[in-house]
């Protein structure tokens, strides 16, 4: 690779023994990527600070030790645990007391503590066009393709070490040329109503992802006044069930205000008609388990938004969470903040609704031994749950959570499916 002189400075060691380790890394990461030389970053979204195993803690209190301090603004993935209400949650101790040194390791390099996987939704949202490098495969996808940022999907240490250095390889999707289209997925005859429900856009993203792999699809004919919330579960449903770290849909996502903006000139690779027999098929693979038992409805992977959380609160009103099952949403520390200031957490309270802030459902011991069947309105979740949590899963909208979890048994509308 072609090496600047800011570069060669970091690999001496002009920079501290942690930038200088930053950029070793960092070097050998585009050597294999087949870069040609380094480029700039203006922001980093860190999900290494997930407490996962020794060498994740390690390598943070390593960096930490060697005097690490970020020179960008460098938002936090969620971490470990729920960390002003751990004991709550019946965590160990032990595991407890690692991840809070890992969370205090990335602190103390400067970065800011958001504690979110969604932080496109926080003030940390960057701009059109902007050089970032963020890890977090839902927050890649949403950076890509519903802002028009530029990211490749960093993962763990290797986002740190952009923080340090303000650096990473030239190449991917950083580069204009490599953003283009490349497989068109079209949606036929798909009842509009369908479109507005909350479980189409995971459901949709889920298909995709395993249609795709790692191409980049465009998609025409969602409606124009799809919410943020549904390009978010799209995204983090392609994002899981393929790699797909950018997406276009036409007329909607900023590189694509035409079909032909959005391939940029390059050939259609295939053409993928969607009916609703395909998106049957691909909500029946969410679901792991067969319904007939029920404890708990977990809410939020990726984070909820403020505008989910509103639309819970609507519809868990004057009813209440069935004794038998537990009802869990994750979001981030300032949503969290809104829903107290406007009385919406003791709405959710009120409701048996609890409310989990910091860390990931995916990634934290939340749930009780007892609980083995999970439902979920989230396509990522469901992908993951049944491999890494050991649990069977139901997937549904967010009516039908609510309806399972009031009722105590699975319950789903089917009328907009049929």
């Amino acid at each position: 690779m072609k090496l600047d002189e800011r570069d060669e400075n970091f690999l001496s060691g002009g920079a501290g023994p942690a930038a200088q380790m930053a950029m070793r890394i960092l070097v050998q990461l585009g050597e294999v990527m087949g870069a040609d030389e380094m480029m700039d970053v203006e922001q980093v979204h860190v999900d290494g600070c997930i407490y996962e195993s020794e060498a994740h803690l390690d390598f943070a209190e390593k960096l930490a030790g060697l005097g690490a301090r970020v020179i960008l603004p460098t938002s936090l993935n969620a971490t470990s645990l729920d960390l002003h209400n751990w004991q709550a949650w019946g965590v160990d101790t032990e595991w407890a007391s690692k991840a809070q040194r890992m969370a205090n390791a990335y602190l103390s390099m400067g970065c800011i503590p958001t504690w979110t996987c969604a932080p496109y939704q926080t003030q940390f949202v960057p701009k059109f066009g902007q050089q970032i490098a963020w890890a977090e495969s839902n927050a890649i996808v949403f950076a890509n393709s519903v802002i028009g940022a530029r990211t490749n999907r960093y993962g763990d240490f290797t986002d740190i070490c952009a923080a340090l250095t303000g650096r990473v390889p030239k190449t991917g999707l950083h580069l204009a040329e490599n953003r283009r289209g490349q497989v068109l997925f079209e949606l036929v005859d798909i009842p509009p109503a369908l479109m507005q429900d909350d479980a189409f856009y995971p459901v949709f993203g889920h298909y995709i992802g395993k249609r795709t792999g790692n191409k980049i699809p465009v998609i025409v004919g969602l409606p124009k006044n799809v919410a943020e919330d549904g390009l978010k579960a799209l995204g983090a449903g392609a994002a899981s069930s393929g790699a797909v770290a950018l997406f276009h849909a036409v007329g909607i996502t900023p590189e694509a205000p035409t079909l032909d903006a959005a391939f940029g000139g390059n050939p259609i690779l295939e053409r993928v008609p969607v009916t609703l027999r395909e998106l049957n098929e691909a909500r029946a693979e969410l679901s792991s388990a067969d319904g007939s038992q029920l404890d708990a409805v977990v809410l939020g992977s990726p984070h909820f938004s403020l505008q989910e959380c509103l639309r819970l609160a609507e519809i868990v009103q004057g009813r209440h969470v069935h004794p038998s099952v537990d009802l869990i949403v994750t979001t981030n520390r300032m949503v969290n903040a809104a829903l107290q200031a406007r009385g919406i957490a003791q709405t959710f309270a009120d409701a048996g609704v609890r409310v989990c802030e910091d860390t990931c459902i995916l990634l934290s011991p939340l749930l009780r031994k007892e609980i083995r069947v999970l439902m979920t309105n989230s396509a990522k979740y469901a992908y993951y749950t049944p491999n890494l949590l050991d649990r069977r899963v139901v997937f549904g909208s967010l009516r039908d959570c609510v309806a399972s979890a009031v009722t105590g048994r699975v319950v789903r509308d089917e009328n907009l499916w049929s």
